[in-house]
């Protein structure tokens, strides 16, 4: 097993040309949030933007639409139709497709704070842009009966599940995934054919290849971590890295395994910095995504 450090990351970490615009660095699509759960939305596409996409189109639900996109004016906020309790609703699809076409995202991240939303199938399944798998698509996956028999390993994907995510999609119990961490992530790995992580203290990566899948190791984070909301940063972060990598390298599983490391590494670094100010337990994950601008600031040092 690998190990990610700033070595890691001098290495993979995508350059920024003096020349450069907003179209050099990739377009994220976040489709995220709810009535009840927006804060997850807005934190991942905050952190997308903080992580150097040059674009990040947010799309939500209709009633929630013009608080956030007045708390982040950076975004391109989409208002979809809601169903009754405030979830994006599946006939939202049509809509979606036609900003997609006029805007043309370079990849997407969804499921942050969606919920079970209807919409979360046919993105999963009929959404033709490489994806970043997070939270509640996860969930939607994991019920889903033979997911793995109907995913299409071919599109470029990250999945960011937590331990009780990862017990769901591999139908195991929860200790076992906790004692099994390696062996699990490169199960998934393998059903999924995309880059996965299993999220924890020493987050791992494994990229796919074409015998044993290869699993690094974080080697940043801590309990400052543990808090609602950390995992839509880490979503965003890597969309946001894998919108630049992408954009440069080709939207493949080389630039997919490339944004889960740096992304893994500089969101538990952007934690720890948090930490130094305001102790592991009263770090929010706003705090962390504010710390960001740091953490790169001390690795590009």
């Amino acid at each position: 097993m690998k190990q990610i450090t700033r070595e890691t990351l001098s290495a993979f970490l995508p350059r920024r040309e003096k020349t450069a615009h907003k179209g050099s660095f990739g377009r994220v699509l976040a489709v995220a949030g709810s009535r009840s759960m927006g804060g997850a939305g807005f934190l991942c596409a905050k952190s997308a933007l903080t992580a150097g996409a040059g674009l990040v189109f947010w799309a939500l639900p209709q009633s929630i639409q013009p608080a956030f996109a007045a708390a982040l004016p950076e975004a391109i906020t989409l208002p979809l139709a809601q169903t009754a309790d405030g979830l994006l609703a599946e006939d939202a699809w049509t809509d979606l497709l036609d900003f997609i076409r006029e805007h043309r995202p370079s990849l997407a991240v969804i499921g942050p704070g969606m919920g079970q939303s209807p919409l979360v199938d046919k993105l999963l399944f009929d959404l033709s842009l490489p994806l970043v798998v997070d939270a509640d698509a996860l969930n939607a996956l994991a019920r889903r009966p033979h997911w793995e028999q109907h995913w299409p390993k071919d599109r470029p994907c990250i999945f960011t599940p937590h331990p009780g995510e990862m017990a769901r999609l591999l139908k195991e119990p929860m200790a076992q995934t906790q004692e099994e961490r390696l062996h699990q992530v490169q199960e998934l790995c393998r059903k999924t054919g995309g880059v996965t992580l299993l999220k924890g203290c020493g987050t791992l990566v494994c990229v796919p290849q074409a015998q044993t899948p290869q699993v690094w190791q974080n080697t940043t984070g801590g309990p400052a971590l543990a808090k609602a909301g950390s995992g839509d940063v880490l979503s965003g972060v890597i969309a946001g890295l894998w919108a630049q990598l992408g954009t440069a390298q080709g939207f493949d599983a080389a630039s997919a395994a490339k944004a889960a490391l740096c992304g893994v590494y500089l969101h538990g670094l952007a934690g720890d910095l948090a930490a130094l100010k305001r102790s592991d337990f009263g770090v929010l994950a706003r705090d962390t995504a504010d710390a960001l601008p740091q953490a790169f600031l001390e690795v590009l040092q």
